[in-house]
């Protein structure tokens, strides 16, 4: 037998609360993502535990992934160009996802991009901070997201810089690292800076078979988006003690127009489609092409459909993974904002209109009233007269 005794236990006054609150925030604070430190404890920090139904598969069946060959399109073969178009939207109509190769990027150039970001990566993290990404911005340095999310963090670091296809922004990524790490990084800059044209060029290519693929002018998309902005991406997915624990990435859509990724040989890229995770067969002579929201947008009416994607850490070796993703153009967001503005000039001129014509009904109502007493007036008049003539 057991007897329970049962206590009322008081709540805590509102100084005390506020106490509480102070240093749950500073420790959360606290919290660094510092892959040298964490990979020598036996557990890894609650906050990157993700919940069941989320965490990852690993043993993920492989996607069946077109893998299309853009030699014969980039030498201006017009049968090449008809044959990749399709598969292009055979894979849009189904996924969104597709591998490239014979792409036109120099095979050195993919190799010193991965060597530069080794050497990044690898810098005490107290070097890497001084590419900090600010609060509000997206350029930067950033470990996990620790200083904006206190649980289900990504087992990631990144690296994001900006690029620009104006003309009048010759070597903005490369001035970015360099202004941003030093002169020591000159040439880091260098290679992104070239590694971002090449994805550039790229990626008006597939715009290009993208038009094709849906029947409008080849041109279509490749105006819109020429001189556009986008985002470079360096993910960095450290050695994991428990990585059926933790995601490098937690599943999401991308918003862009267009995401062209690079995979090591690692792998642990998975996609969501026919309701269960799939994996991405890594290939270092290609690119994996995912066409985003505002593309699938336009698609969809042509039955394709919009996929979640994450990436999965793994615990043998550091997975890399080369993102760029190709932002709305800001061309259009201004194009945009000036069509708001004359529709809400039209919206009110259309108001004080319709208020006008609404008085002007009343007024119509009235004499219409007027003219109907009138004509009784006149129907009755009309019979006296003519009893009167008769």
């Amino acid at each position: 037998m057991a007897i329970h005794s049962v206590t009322n236990i008081p709540s805590k006054p509102p100084h005390q609360q506020l106490k509480d609150e102070q240093q749950q925030k500073q420790q959360q604070q606290q919290l660094v993502f510092d892959a040298s430190v964490l990979n020598h404890q036996t557990q890894i920090p609650k906050q990157f535990i993700w919940p069941d139904h989320e965490k990852p598969c690993p043993n993920a069946p492989p996607l069946q992934v077109p893998l299309i060959d853009l030699g014969g399109f980039l030498s201006g073969d017009p049968f090449a160009a008809s044959e990749a178009s399709k598969l292009v939207g055979e894979a849009c109509r189904k996924h969104g996802f597709f591998l490239v190769v014979n792409h036109g990027v120099d095979s050195s150039l993919i190799a010193d991009a991965h060597r530069c970001m080794d050497n990044f990566f690898e810098l005490p993290l107290t070097e890497k901070q001084r590419a900090q990404r600010k609060v509000g911005e997206h350029c930067g340095y950033a470990s996990s997201f620790t200083g904006r999310f206190s649980s289900k963090l990504p087992w990631k670091e990144t690296l994001s810089f900006r690029y620009s296809g104006e003309e009048t922004s010759t070597n903005v990524v490369q001035d970015y690292l360099q202004t941003t790490m030093g002169d020591e990084f000159k040439q880091f800059g260098r290679v992104y800076q070239d590694y971002c044209e090449s994805m550039n060029t790229l990626s008006l290519g597939i715009m290009e078979l993208l038009a094709i693929s849906l029947g409008v002018d080849r041109a279509y998309f490749k105006e819109f988006f020429e001189g556009n902005d986008s985002i470079m991406r360096l993910n960095y997915y450290p050695p994991c003690q428990k990585p059926d624990l933790t995601l490098g990435t937690g599943p999401h859509c991308d918003p862009t127009s267009l995401t062209i990724l690079h995979q090591d040989q690692v792998g642990g890229l998975q996609v969501f489609v026919d309701n269960e995770w799939r994996l991405i067969t890594p290939n270092f002579q290609a690119f994996v092409v995912n066409i985003g929201d505002t593309f699938m947008a336009r698609i969809v009416n042509e039955k394709a459909q919009v996929v979640n994607e994450k990436a999965r850490v793994v615990n043998e070796k550091a997975r890399v993974v080369y993102e760029k993703a190709r932002v709305v153009n800001e061309k259009a967001r201004v194009e945009n904002e000036k069509a708001r503005v004359v529709y809400e000039k039209a919206r009110v001129v259309y108001e004080k209109a319709r208020v006008v014509n609404e008085k002007a009904r009343v007024v119509y109502e009235k004499a219409r009233v007027v003219y109907e007493k009138a004509r009784v007036v006149n129907e009755k008049a009309r019979v006296v007269y003519e009893k009167a003539r008769t």
